[in-house]
């Protein structure tokens, strides 16, 4: 199945996700304190100044929108909310559901490497050489 987001690019976040939550001083709770959607806001407020983070920020601040909705799709789909056959809803899903806080939501999430690396290889791509 073909993707508007380059499967490099998603590879590229990945390697950076895995980068920033690998961190010490990263600490991102797996459910979050607050129930509004700026979660994400809160959590990262400490890490504003990562370059690890300025530069995943600057590469999905970098999408088209319907590059940054395949994205969550994706990591729906990697982690097992979705199925391939399931991929237009989450792409509709993704699109309903994004808001001014999902960028940050995505880099907060703590799995956020794995879900696109499982939903990567779902579609058919790797980030294997």
């Amino acid at each position: 199945m073909l993707l508007d987001i380059n499967p490099e690019t998603v590879c590229f976040i990945i390697d950076k996700a895995h980068e920033f939550h690998a961190k010490e001083q990263v600490s991102i709770p797996e459910t979050p304190d607050n129930p509004t959607d700026d979660w994400g806001l809160q959590a990262l407020a400490d890490h504003q100044y990562d370059l690890t983070f300025q530069e995943l920020q600057a590469v999905l601040e970098d999408l088209e929108p319907v590059q940054r909705c395949e994205l969550l799709a994706l990591m729906w789909l990697g982690r097992g909310d979705y199925s391939v056959e399931e991929w237009r809803q989450a792409l509709t899903d993704a699109t309903e559901a994004w808001s001014e806080y999902t960028q940050e939501n995505l880099i907060a999430t703590p799995l956020l490497a794995d879900y696109l690396t499982e939903g990567l290889e779902l579609m058919g791509y790797s980030c294997e050489e």
